[in-house]
């Protein structure tokens, strides 16, 4: 795939919302209604596990969290596609019809003969001539 780096710089204002979760857990109504100050909720996750990174929903890295200027931060260990998408095929195809192919067919010449054959009939025993 080509990428044309005018139409990048042109994007490179785009707003992409960045995403990690910690972990999940599902509790019991009872549970989550008894939570209180100092409550501990147990998650999903190692603490050693990498997070996974999305940019607007889609699963872009795998990062670790670290600490900069007292804030949560997060050092991308590595790059993910979405496997589930086939990748984007170059364009156009490398088979893909020339000019010359999407020309419409040219018209019978007026000295053409006739197709071989009997003319065809209508259902209902009819013929197609008038």
């Amino acid at each position: 795939m080509t990428i044309d780096l005018g139409v990048l710089g042109r994007l490179g204002d785009v707003r992409v919302d960045l995403s990690v979760e910690l972990g999940k857990t599902e509790l019991p109504l009872k549970d989550v209604l008894a939570l209180q100050q100092g409550s501990v909720v147990g998650l999903n996750r190692l603490t050693d596990e990498l997070l996974d990174v999305t940019a607007n929903g889609k699963p872009i890295a795998r990062a670790e969290v670290v600490a900069q200027d007292g804030r949560f931060a997060l050092r991308v260990v590595e790059l993910v596609g979405d496997e589930s998408e086939p990748a984007a095929p170059a364009w156009p195809p490398a088979n893909a019809p020339s000019a010359n192919d999407l020309a419409p067919p040219a018209s019978p010449s007026p000295e053409a003969p006739p197709p071989a054959g009997p003319p065809p009939t209508v259902p209902g025993g009819g013929d197609a001539a008038p």
